[in-house]
């Protein structure tokens, strides 16, 4: 996916799909940030993101724990939700910079204070549309 394309996507399972296609474009320990609202299916996108990396296990939001860590045969998956977070400076005293360095993908859902800190990352933002929902890669 390049910058400034648009998918819309009919369903969960669509979504999915395209997330295990995604995970084998991205280099190892790509930071992907994913913007949009509630029920965009960013949790589900994620889940086809481990899928094609080859985790089998079940996927859930972070939204309690702020983060998880998935081990697949490519190498370990951050999966971030920095939606409760009031400063950056929390998610750094938590590790995150560390998990970053070791991981060969991490994904931060709500990251959008993160992305000038890392402009290397992609920014994927996720919408409801009336057939689905849209994908477009920001940067």
């Amino acid at each position: 996916m390049n910058v400034g394309d648009t998918l819309t996507l009919p369903s969960s399972e669509a979504q999915r799909k395209f997330g295990c296609k995604l995970a084998s474009q991205l280099e190892p320990g790509t930071i992907l940030f994913l913007s949009g609202e509630l029920g965009t299916g960013k949790t589900t996108l994620v889940s086809g993101l481990l899928g094609g990396l080859g985790f089998l296990g079940e996927v859930s939001s972070p939204t309690y724990t702020l983060m998880h860590e998935y081990p697949t045969p490519k190498g370990l998956v951050l999966h971030v939700d920095a939606y409760r977070t009031r400063h950056k400076a929390e998610l750094l005293e938590m590790g995150l910079e560390d998990y970053l360095e070791r991981c060969t993908l991490s994904v931060l859902e709500w990251g959008e204070a993160y992305f000038e800190d890392f402009p290397q990352g992609w920014i994927l933002q996720l919408e409801h549309q009336r057939n689905g929902r849209k994908i477009t890669r920001v940067r």
